[in-house]
């Protein structure tokens, strides 16, 4: 199982300006100088210089669609949505954030799902306090603070030179020892920690990826609309026996093997699965997903193109009327 990556969070936005600012102004994420050199090398262009002051170039990529996913990947929802990924470095070596925006829809509603994404980043604990972004110490050195939806992130007032600053996701369980059976027998995870008091365990594929928290909590787990999906990526060759083993273990497949493309980039290949909890898992092929994934020097001006083009707040303020919810 070494050969699986854990890739990314998806979650649901209604306000891509203000989610804008939590990720990039408050978390700090952005391209590094020099980071798409790569890309713009084997497309034979000229590198361009270092990043402008500020750092606007945050974005790794941003790609707009005109009709929902064949595989749900923005919800229930059929019209138009776009994805942006972000992150503190390129996805090939990094866990990042998908953004889905479903245009129309200005908030989801809640559930208890998600618990949480933990990073270290004295950075970031330190460009909260400056923006006077709400910050609430939960434990010595640790914030608690939201992305806008209410979507809790965990602050460490450290930082880790020259690896990935997002060390866990936290999701809610209500039986521990089923989720362990489910995510470790049948997905492949490795227990990195385990505490039965606190019905919590530490799973992942690998030391230097970010980690799945398993957490258990009384009750059943409620998805509501907000609910996310967390993504991983295995070699083409193994989505297939992935699908028949979760059909041989009766496990829920909410959509099978299916081809996705996205334009002008590199199809993958992809299967969602759900765990006891009915948590969301992508599988993607990990060849096309390096392809696909790589960074896209434009992708900042994307965004901000697509957000001075979308006018529905504009409209939705004018007729003094709601945005839908999710």
């Amino acid at each position: 199982m070494a050969a699986r990556r854990a890739l990314h969070f998806v979650f649901k936005v209604g306000n891509r300006f203000q989610t804008a600012r939590f990720y990039r102004d408050v978390l700090g994420m952005k391209v590094q100088a020099g980071a798409d050199r790569g890309w713009r090398a084997r497309l034979g262009r000229t590198p361009e210089p270092a990043l402008a002051e500020g750092g606007e170039k945050w974005v790794l990529r941003h790609e707009e669609f005109e009709e929902g996913c064949k595989a749900a990947c923005n919800g229930p929802y059929d019209g138009k949505w776009s994805k942006t990924m972000v992150g503190f470095g390129p996805e090939d070596d990094h866990f990042v954030a998908e953004l889905t925006y479903n245009y129309g829809i200005g908030d989801y509603k809640l559930g208890n799902d998600f618990m949480g994404i933990t990073l270290a980043s004295s950075q970031a604990v330190s460009n909260a306090r400056k923006l006077e972004w709400p910050l609430t110490e939960v434990a010595e050195g640790v914030f608690e603070t939201e992305a806008p939806g209410g979507y809790k992130f965990y602050l460490q007032n450290r930082s880790l030179p020259q690896s990935d600053p997002v060390l866990k996701v936290t999701l809610a369980v209500s039986d521990l020892q089923k989720s362990l059976n489910y995510w470790c027998n049948l997905l492949g995870m490795k227990i990195y920690e385990k505490d039965e008091e606190k019905q919590r365990a530490l799973l992942g594929y690998a030391d230097n990826q970010c980690k799945l928290e398993l957490q258990g909590v009384k009750g059943a787990v409620d998805h509501a609309a907000a609910f996310g999906r967390i993504a991983f990526s295995c070699p083409q060759k193994e989505l297939p026996d992935l699908e028949d083993l979760m059909k041989r273990e009766n496990q829920k497949i909410l959509t099978p093997l299916v081809s996705l493309d996205t334009p002008g980039k590199a199809t993958v290949q992809v299967v969602i699965l759900a765990d006891p909890d009915g948590h969301e898992i992508c599988f993607v092929g990990d060849e096309a997903f390096r392809e696909l994934s790589k960074m896209d020097p434009e992708g900042s001006k994307l965004l901000d193109d697509a957000m001075a083009a979308d006018k529905s707040d504009e409209w939705f303020a004018k007729h003094n009327k709601p945005k839908a919810s999710g």
